[in-house]
């Protein structure tokens, strides 16, 4: 009881600060339900860049991972951000070898390089266009190139692969929560619950992609499960994503696998780290300025798409 009183009065004071800081905080849907007490808006990459750009606050408190927060500031260069925790980074993205990189494009000038936003701001400044887990399809679909070098994640790559007449290069990242996925829990799952339709992010391994109703990110996971007439989903992603859609959706039931398949660095941010980033306004996210408006241009292709 002691603890709910406090965390309670945590909330206050950050709806308190943020309002005398005039900040707003973002949060991912990987979050930890808290955060989501606190959050403006709650949403995946795509939805969080876009809402970044149409802020007027002074401080953006971004409450993801670190290149989340990289995104907001290369589109609100004018703007502090803030990551609330140092330990809240993505260990796909530093799967990236920048010098590997600038390699390929020397010897493959006619390939064009798409990036998938779970990437620090120095891969973006090195790649032609942006894509997230909502539209890869699209955004390759839209390039003149037939040859198209997709990274970090050989996963999401594969995925495009399947949906498009382009020759897809994977790079060979990829994100240890989904790969953490195996056949076998999702059969018996799907046994436990017959009647329940699956959803999968296309992060996934191809072996569970074919085992899913529906492939989409987040965001199109909570639109796939309005939309759809079953009352019951099993989804194949990040657990914190249940919270998400149980609060957006809740006359209808959803399911993982056991057990969960958690992303720690997301957990990384707790109520307490908000609290003292908007109070001492740290941690600053701050990017060189000839990397922030390449992979500025990077980024609003995307969103121009």
């Amino acid at each position: 009881m002691e603890k709910d009183g406090f965390k309670k009065e945590l909330v206050e004071e950050i709806k308190k600060l943020k309002r005398k800081k005039k900040a707003i905080i973002l949060a991912h849907n990987y979050q930890l339900p808290e955060i989501y007490e606190v959050a403006d808006f709650i949403g995946d990459s795509l939805e969080l860049a876009q809402k970044a750009t149409k802020t007027k606050a002074k401080i953006i408190v971004f409450c993801g991972v670190d290149f989340m927060a990289e995104s907001a500031k290369i589109l609100n260069p004018k703007k502090t951000v803030l990551l609330p925790s140092l330990k809240a980074q993505c260990p796909m993205a530093k799967q990236v070898n920048h010098q590997k990189l600038k390699r390929f494009r020397q010897k493959n000038p006619d390939v064009k390089v798409v990036c998938y936003i779970n990437t620090f701001a120095k891969t973006k400044a090195l790649s032609d266009i942006c894509c997230t887990s909502a539209n890869p399809i699209k955004i390759v679909n839209s390039l003149s190139a037939k040859r198209i070098l997709f990274l970090p994640d050989k996963n999401l790559a594969n995925y495009v692969a399947q949906n498009t007449k382009k020759e897809i290069i994977p790079w060979e990242g990829f994100c240890y929560v989904h790969c953490q996925f195996k056949v076998k829990e999702v059969e018996k799952i799907k046994k436990i619950y017959p009647k329940a339709k699956v959803i999968a992010h296309p992060e996934c391994p191809p072996e569970i992609i074919k085992l899913a109703d529906y492939v989409g990110s987040t965001s199109q996971m909570i639109k796939i499960a309005k939309k759809e007439k079953a009352k019951e989903f099993i989804i194949l992603t990040e657990a914190g994503m249940l919270e998400r859609l149980k609060r957006e959706i809740p006359e209808k039931k959803f399911y993982t696998t056991f057990p969960p398949k958690i992303c720690l660095e997301q957990k990384e941010i707790k109520l307490k780290n908000v609290y003292e980033s908007l109070l001492k306004e740290k941690f600053k996210v701050e990017i060189e300025k000839e990397i922030r408006e390449k992979a500025k241009r990077t980024l609003q292709k995307m969103l121009k798409i």
